[in-house]
């Protein structure tokens, strides 16, 4: 078994890493798990844990997903939350443009849907995940932080191709394998 994601591996500027090296530094106190910069990616698909024998069949919907796929320029805009003020669970950034990229997904779920993988249970919001809240010891702090970034953006990114990925958890945080890429058309 491997823990598996389709995703979308994001390469942000110089100028949107060093805001979110400073909302982290605000944030320091807080119990929250930040995304390395290494391993930032817009997830299109978790698949969790799968057996090896399904990784050829995955392969090829998302092969034939990205052969009639354009290559994507996206932005990387706006700091959000999920959850609630008062117990707020992830804090992710929005993306733009985004009813190409939640297309895109939405055919993912529906090509691999055919393949036996059932749909995620949650809408299909595209959005970068920053961080994961365990526990919060000044919320005023916390909503003060994100108001303050909530304007975060990146220069327009350019996206070529889908990846399977597997994650293995470690205890210093996940490390993504690159399984296969699928260059989407020109």
């Amino acid at each position: 078994m491997k823990r598996l994601f389709a995703a979308l591996k994001i390469h942000p500027d110089a100028g949107f890493l060093a805001k979110y090296a400073e909302l982290r530094s605000v944030l320091r106190q807080e119990q929250i798990k930040w995304v390395e910069d290494r391993n930032i990616h817009i997830t299109l698909k978790f698949f969790g844990e799968t057996e090896e024998r399904k990784i050829p069949e995955i392969g090829a919907e998302l092969k034939k997903r990205a052969a009639v796929t354009s290559s994507i320029d996206l932005r990387l805009t706006g700091l959000g939350i999920f959850g609630s003020s008062y117990s707020p669970k992830v804090i992710w950034v929005g993306i733009e443009p985004y009813i190409e990229l939640s297309d895109l997904m939405k055919n993912i779920h529906a090509d691999l849907k055919t393949a036996g993988f059932e749909p995620d249970r949650q809408n299909l919001v595209p959005h970068l995940t920053l961080g994961r809240i365990k526990f919060l010891k000044d919320k005023i702090l916390f909503n003060r932080a994100i108001d303050q970034y909530r304007v975060i953006s990146s220069s327009f990114l350019h996206v070529g191709e889908v990846i399977l990925f597997e994650s293995i958890l470690r205890h210093e945080g996940p490390e993504y394998i690159v399984l296969q890429k699928f260059p989407f058309i020109k």
